[in-house]
């Protein structure tokens, strides 16, 4: 069985209009922003920059107006407003809000410095509080015309010896994007699993196949077979995935060759990014001082204990430091010794301690470790050893993520969650450093802000979740975990 050429084509053309719905929708929500503030233009800013300003030709008024509508849309594009159909409808509220709010102070502050005086404040807020109401209204609706017009992908799941439930979680918690009708073992064969995949496509019960934790052995012919066919697949990726997603193209010989690097950073990436790293560092202590001192005040007067909390946590080649934080659990949360993660609704954490992790101010000491060199602004988040020690009878490829310095923030917190398992936080990490670039930190602060202030980022871990820390938990990774090698 084969699907035919006009199945094919068809299929690629569902493909080319979904992306232009998508891109048509975004459009429009942006232009209704855009238009908000071209009203707050023509009609109260530019009177009040400059004297005369009122009588700009209209050149000059469209170019203001562009300037403010290309930095709506890099923004709305880096923090995921622009990313309709593919985030939950909440996500995408909270990711197009954040980025005008972003693109609102970029705009305040340059009218401020035509007007070389602070702007009046008042008509950005409501055009702030305007344009809101109007992202609100307009993505819940463009969203329910998307979900109407593009349903859920059926997907079929090929997976291996290990439980599936936990990927068939993760999928149902988008329901409205993924929907798995159909799972089959690939142990089955080669030709049982190919036939399988064709039968339910023309019988339009799956239009993309999810391949779960199967050997590299079993995946390879059938994802040959689906591109081959014009099927879409879906792949977890594992760690030497990963790996190679990051690997440089050669073209030395008469065959293309791939190149994973002995180092991860050159000395020109090494010295730009410590570089920048110190230079931010000192201008956040300026800003966040006076927060720091508030905050340092709130909780020694709380329970008079020690303001700042250090703990061994392992950087660049497992090298050990002190990490320094402001102190946000009880003086005794591990008095029997053992080292533990903090979990959801901990107890230990106190009542200014929830506030502050919330809010991320904890972490301001570390700019301190910045400085010393301990840490970078982006990298994995350090660990501890006795921690780090557990990972690694687990998963050894858990030392690959220390081949860079450890980071105030990184990948994993940006595009995972505080509860993300450690399988899965490798990954990303991995990521990171087999990706990295200048542009790729830049873009990591820049979106870091954004996390600051989504509830998820700041979960503690549930108590089925798997971690290093729980022994009947580890002995069962430990049997199960190299498949995923395999």
């Amino acid at each position: 069985m084969k699907l035919n050429t006009s199945e094919k084509r068809k299929l690629q053309k569902r493909e080319s209009f979904k992306r232009l719905i998508n891109l048509g929708l975004t459009a429009i929500c942006i232009g209704l922003e855009v238009g908000v503030f071209a009203y707050c233009w023509m009609y109260h800013f530019r009177g009040s920059v400059v004297e005369g300003l009122q009588k700009l030709w209209f050149k000059g008024n469209m170019l203001e107006i562009t300037i403010y509508g290309v930095v709506l849309f890099l923004l709305s594009s880096m923090y995921g407003g622009m990313r309709l159909g593919y985030l939950k409808n909440v996500e995408v509220i909270f990711s197009q809000v954040f980025a005008t709010l972003m693109a609102n102070v970029f705009i305040y502050g340059e009218l401020s410095v035509m007007a070389a005086q602070l702007f009046v404040p008042h008509i950005f807020i409501f055009m702030t509080v305007t344009q809101t109401m109007a992202i609100i209204i307009y993505i819940n609706i463009a969203n329910r015309i998307y979900r109407f017009i593009f349903p859920p992908r059926k997907l079929l799941l090929i997976h291996g010896d290990r439980p599936i439930e936990r990927t068939c979680a993760k999928f149902e918690s988008r329901k409205d994007k993924y929907v798995i009708t159909r799972t089959i073992h690939a142990g089955e064969g080669f030709e049982t699993v190919s036939n399988s995949i064709l039968k339910l496509y023309e019988e339009g019960e799956c239009n993309a196949v999810l391949m779960g934790d199967i050997s590299v052995e079993e995946r390879t012919p059938l994802i040959k077979f689906c591109y081959g066919h014009s099927i879409r697949v879906y792949l977890l990726p594992k760690i030497t995935d990963v790996i190679l997603m990051g690997a440089e193209e050669l073209h030395v010989f008469d065959s293309p060759m791939l190149l994973t690097r002995e180092y991860s950073l050159s000395v020109e990436q090494r010295f730009m990014k410590r570089a920048i790293d110190i230079i931010c560092a000192l201008v956040l202590l300026v800003f966040a001082f006076p927060f720091m001192l508030v905050t340092a005040v709130l909780i020694k007067l709380y329970d008079g204990g020690p303001i700042l909390y250090k703990q061994v946590r392992c950087t660049l080649d497992q090298r050990e430091f002190h990490i320094l934080k402001f102190r946000s659990m009880k003086t005794d949360a591990e008095k029997d010794g053992v080292a533990r993660l903090a979990g959801k609704n901990d107890s230990r954490i106190t009542p200014i301690g929830k506030f502050i992790r919330k809010c991320r101010i904890d972490e301001l000491p570390q700019l301190i470790n910045i400085l010393r060199g301990d840490m970078s602004f982006i990298g994995p988040r350090p660990e501890r050893p006795e921690i780090i020690a557990r990972y690694l009878e687990v998963m050894p490829e858990f030392a690959y993520r220390m081949k860079v310095k450890a980071g105030l923030a990184g990948f994993a917190q940006v595009y995972g969650k505080y509860n993300t398992t450690p399988y899965d936080k490798l990954k990303l990490d991995l990521t990171y450093i087999e990706n990295y670039s200048l542009w790729l930190d830049l873009k990591l602060m820049l979106l870091t802000l954004k996390i600051l202030f989504w509830p998820d980022s700041t979960e503690g871990i549930e108590d089925e979740q798997i971690t290093a820390l729980r022994e009947e938990k580890r002995k069962k990774m430990e049997a199960q975990g190299r498949k995923d090698e395999e």
